[in-house]
């Protein structure tokens, strides 16, 4: 009995190891697919076709290297592109994440010879036979006007400098590929002054202005501004671009004994009202003088008693803040500060610092990926947190809208927590007067 009893385990073991012979296994069943990759990891995008052969961020200009815009380039942003390429080969160059690398500055600077069709020209030469990388903007206002559509037709950035245009700025949604650095007639510069003509009881105001889009711009904008805050415009006389003789027109306005005296014009033009004025002995209370009374080397001309109480537009000097003083330091230290422009030199610093960290921020040198980033974005520069509203460099980043020879210092005077100085008015009589 027992070994029947043993024999039925054996049995039934020997049952079980042939059912597991007979039967095919299951199949165990497939893994489950791999989730999506998430965006850590995509794949890397693709290289650029120069990839290899990129050694340079190439950057063109038609400046004026000649002519009567000279005078203005030369001395506002000319020496401030030249010192920023300086300083970022020094380091190097731009890093570009898409070339691994940082690329150095390459610089063609053709002569427009200020004049408006050869602009135009070189503008299309550079793009389309040098296939430069980046423009840099042309010089004055008129000039402003004619390249904003060739960057936009060729879509390519359109980084303002000298010059501003009150007529682009209602054609702004129609062009974004431009941002508008300089303060200008009514962004916000003549509406500045308007507030303190008031502030100084200004009843009467005689101005001149060149036969050209700045000073037609200019005097419309003033026109409108006094008009508002009840300031009357006794004279506006139109002169030619570049006029070097207004001396009929001072001694009319001096007939009328106008409280203030303003010239919307450019140096050529600008730079011969101070002896005119003298020689006439024409001392409004209040002088207002364009694009030339901002540079330095206008001060150095004529001396500090002189220009004292002379106002202009601008304007920002070494104590606008703690970075405006070292960058004053720095350019000093590169130029001599004879090369000072205190309207536009702080501005176009700033700017390039700008565009510098927007490449840097978009990885590529596509126009396309840097406007976005340019048109979205907010930089510390040496203006402070800097960023742009609708093509235009906002109101809030200015260092100052108007300013004023004071012991040779060009200080800002605008009302508010930017003035630098309070403002002198009456103007004091001319030496030896």
């Amino acid at each position: 009995m027992k070994k029947k009893m043993l024999l039925i385990p054996l049995v039934l073991l020997l049952a079980m190891s042939l059912v597991a012979i007979g039967c095919p296994a299951e199949e165990e069943p497939p893994p489950p697919p791999p989730p999506p990759p998430t965006d850590e990891e995509e794949p890397p995008p693709p290289l650029p076709d120069d990839y290899d052969t990129r050694d340079s961020i190439v950057i063109g200009g038609a400046r004026p290297l000649s002519g009567p815009n000279q005078a203005i380039g030369d001395f506002a942003f000319g020496p401030i592109y030249n010192m920023w390429v300086e300083e970022v080969n020094a380091a190097g160059g731009i890093y570009v994440e898409e070339y691994g690398k940082k690329l150095p500055i390459e610089l063609i600077i053709y002569d427009d010879t200020s004049d408006i069709g050869t602009m135009t020209m070189l503008l299309e030469r550079l793009i389309l036979e040098d296939e430069v990388d980046f423009l840099l903007s042309p010089c004055s206002t008129a000039f402003l006007y004619a390249a904003s559509s060739i960057f936009d037709k060729y879509e390519y950035i359109f980084l303002g400098a000298e010059g501003g245009c009150t007529t682009l700025t209602a054609m702004l949604p129609e062009l974004p590929w431009q941002f508008s650095v300089l303060n200008y007639s009514d962004h916000n510069q003549v509406p500045v002054l308007a507030d303190l003509f008031v502030e100084w009881g200004v009843e009467t105001v005689a101005y001149i202005y060149i036969a050209d889009l700045h000073g037609i711009e200019y005097a419309h904008t003033a026109e409108g501004e006094f008009l508002k805050r009840g300031i009357t415009v006794v004279m506006a006389k139109s002169v030619p671009p570049y006029a070097t003789d207004v001396e009929l027109l001072l001694k009319e306005a001096k007939a009328l004994e106008v409280d203030a005296f303003c010239v919307f014009a450019y140096p050529p033009t600008t730079l011969v009202v101070v002896p005119q004025a003298m020689a006439i002995d024409f001392n409004p209370k209040a002088i207002v003088l364009g694009p030339g009374g901002n540079f330095q080397f206008f001060c150095d001309m004529y001396g500090a008693e002189v220009l004292e109480g002379v106002s202009g537009f601008g304007a920002w000097n070494a104590k606008s803040s703690p970075a405006a003083a070292e960058f004053a330091d720095k350019f000093n230290e590169r130029w001599t500060v004879g090369l000072a422009d205190w309207w536009g030199g702080l501005h176009y610093w700033a700017a390039l610092q700008f565009f510098e960290q927007a490449i840097v921020e978009a990885g590529t040198l596509d126009q396309a990926v840097i406007r976005d980033v340019m048109a979205t974005s907010t930089f510390d520069t040496v203006l402070g947190p800097t960023w742009f509203e609708g093509g235009l460099l906002a109101v809030e980043c200015y260092a100052g809208q108007v300013g004023q020879w004071q012991s040779g210092i060009f200080e800002v005077i605008d009302p508010g927590e930017k003035r630098t100085a309070d403002p002198i008015y009456p103007k004091p009589l001319w030496p030896g007067l």
